[in-house]
């Protein structure tokens, strides 16, 4: 292969590699918030939360924004790695692959702190609220509508 064609190639796998980051960010992020809001109308319109429940659920937001914005902070850090080491290597090399890592454990983090912050939640409402609450959480993760 001519110096020219490995460059073509290796640039058409950096744009691809950045194209797909860039999809998988888009395609993560809104649908974690349209699940987010989905729920909080549930909680807050639907089930009819007494005035304990409210502000147990609100205690349990206050706590988890923080966190999720922090958890987010470090996955735009780990997103910023990977981009950098895309332009460093122009290629799957061993940066590369180590960003990768870096923030799938971001975003497996994000993913449990998200579950751990809905079962508590969940925690807070009566038998019956369960069942609706249930419902919309299996909804929202198994269904493409967002």
């Amino acid at each position: 292969m001519t110096r020219g064609r490995w460059t073509a190639l290796v640039a058409v796998v950096a744009f691809l590699a950045a194209i797909g980051g860039v999809f998988v960010g888009r395609v993560l992020i809104p649908a974690r918030h349209a699940q987010t809001s989905e729920l909080h109308a549930l909680l807050h319109h639907d089930l009819k939360l007494d005035a304990s429940q409210e502000a147990s659920i609100e205690q349990l937001e206050r706590e988890f924004a923080g966190k999720r914005k922090s958890l987010e902070a470090e996955l735009r850090a780990d997103n910023a790695r990977l981009a950098a080491a895309i332009e460093a290597e122009h290629g799957n090399g061993p940066k590369v692959a180590a960003a990768v890592d870096a923030s799938h454990r971001a975003m497996g983090e994000l993913q449990k702190a998200t579950l751990t912050h809905v079962f508590a939640m969940r925690e807070v409402l009566r038998p019956e609220q369960r069942a609706a609450f249930d419902r919309a959480v299996t909804k929202s993760l198994t269904t493409g509508d967002r």
